[in-house]
């Protein structure tokens, strides 16, 4: 039995989805439980020579095998639930998820006021998915909840009882967060944060776990750092000097081009302190370094392993999980090196 949590470690967009799919497919876990804020985080999914974007439903569905589980702590829009239920149609994937009955909604009118709020749109740089407005109404106890809603009542279960009681049954359990440590809305670069916190912490509570029922929290980082919207970027870099280095990327939700900026060890060290990370998934690492779709740790430049072993000096983390492509098969795995 393992519970372990991915959490982004920057500002999102660290190649999460990547990650998860690695990991899901690899470690095979019977449930793959879905936290963080809600649809306004994507996640990139190559898979079967396929790509996918996914706002809502667990990025390891590609685990065919596996229960997927949407949190309590996880806002809801059934139009988007529902419309990647038939994007992913061949995976089954309908049949295999279930959402918490307290998972608040998100309504139209939460849209509404996101994108007309000229402080999230503008100021902030909302996605306008209306997560903060139906996060305030969760606060306010006004927001609707999934039980309430007759269309998602096939897709009701207790996903803490679920979850436990499959942790309890020896069963092994994957948490996904979305977006990143960067973005909480108590450690992040506040006011240019999202709508609650997203740290470790936050995910195991949004699915209902406790504490001492974790076992490993994987941090992933990109090695540069990209951030979508406004707000402070200490190692931002000019876009002419990104296109020059080949970075240039686009967010998965709005579309929006990302800023880029150089890896900031004082973020990671911070981000692993106050997540627990056990260990450390670095990608995009084949962005920087001549190492496209190595998958041999030996086969790494000088370059490129001096630059993991700072990352592991200074967090204190070990990097086990290392992408150098898009490609499932592009991953230098290290994690039996631990045991």
């Amino acid at each position: 039995m393992t519970c372990s949590i991915l959490v982004g470690g920057a500002w999102g967009d660290e190649g999460k989805g990547k990650c998860i799919t690695y990991l899901c497919d690899t470690d095979k876990p019977d449930i793959v439980a879905r936290a963080g804020v809600g649809p306004n985080a994507g996640h990139s999914v190559e898979f079967n020579g396929e790509k996918y974007g996914l706002r809502l439903v667990p990025s390891g569905f590609v685990q065919t095998e596996a229960q997927l589980l949407i949190g309590a702590g996880v806002l809801v829009d059934p139009e988007v639930l529902f419309h990647e239920f038939d994007y992913l149609s061949k995976y089954n994937v309908r049949e295999r998820t279930l959402v918490d009955p307290r998972c608040s909604i998100i309504e139209p009118e939460h849209k509404e006021r996101d994108q007309a709020s000229e402080h999230l749109a503008k100021k902030i740089g909302s996605t306008g998915s209306g997560c903060g407005p139906a996060n305030s109404d969760r606060v306010l106890r006004t927001a609707k909840m999934a039980k309430e809603i007759p269309e998602l009542a096939d897709y009701l279960t207790d996903v803490s009882l679920a979850v436990n009681d499959a942790l309890n049954d020896g069963q092994d359990v994957f948490i996904e967060g979305s977006q990143g440590f960067a973005l909480s809305l108590y450690y992040g670069t506040y006011p240019f944060v999202t709508s609650k916190d997203t740290t470790a912490s936050s995910f195991a509570a949004d699915v209902g776990v406790g504490p001492t029922k974790v076992d490993e929290v994987i941090n992933v980082f990109k090695s540069y750092i990209s951030r979508v919207g406004e707000g402070p970027f200490p190692t931002e870099m000019s876009q002419e000097e990104a296109e020059s280095k080949g970075l240039e990327e686009y967010g998965v939700v709005t579309g929006r081009r990302r800023r880029i900026g150089y890896f900031d060890m004082e973020l990671a060290k911070e981000s692993c302190r106050i997540n627990g990370a056990t260990q450390i998934a670095l990608t995009c690492v084949d962005k920087l370094y001549d190492c496209a779709r190595v998958r041999d740790y030996a086969e790494l430049s000088q370059e490129t392993k001096d630059f993991i072993s700072e990352i592991e000096q200074e967090t204190g983390v070990p990097v086990t999980i290392i992408s150098t492509g898009p490609d499932l098969q592009d991953t230098i795995d290290l994690r039996k090196e631990l045991l």
